[in-house]
């Protein structure tokens, strides 16, 4: 499909910005509190537009890599799924945490990047220390 002007994101970060920066100041009690969960599920959206492709390919690729065998994204995490519920994966199974823990960062960073252990994961991560969740 051609790009169009202004892009999907773009109008989506368009309204954003309006319900923040017009509807917000000149708002209160319910209408505020509704306002921000709208202004925060927009963000989300966003932010799955511009990454979630990104986000998706590589959780798949990953899976393809682990599990031995091409599929859909939704094939493969079912997959994923029963060979853990299966004990046939577990934690000792090389490349299982990396692509939990990739797969998460990832979820993280669409759902809510400024998730203060979001950030210090990543933060770690881009020095080349992958870091854990405890």
């Amino acid at each position: 499909m051609p790009e169009s002007n202004p892009t999907t994101v773009q109008l989506v970060e368009a309204v954003c910005a309006f319900l923040e920066n017009d509807v917000m100041p000149s708002s209160q009690d319910r209408l505020a509190f509704d306002t921000r969960v709208a202004v925060n599920a927009l963000k989300i959206v966003a932010r799955e537009l511009r990454l979630g492709a990104s986000l998706d390919e590589s959780e798949q690729q990953r899976l393809s890599g682990l599990l031995g065998q091409n599929g859909s994204l939704d094939a493969l995490n079912d997959l994923l799924t029963a060979q853990i519920n299966t004990g046939v994966l577990d934690s000792d199974t090389p490349d299982l945490m990396n692509h939990l823990y990739q797969t998460t960062m990832g979820k993280l960073q669409i759902d809510n990047p400024r998730y203060s252990t979001y950030k210090r994961l990543h933060d770690k991560g881009k020095n080349g220390d992958q870091g854990s969740l405890s």
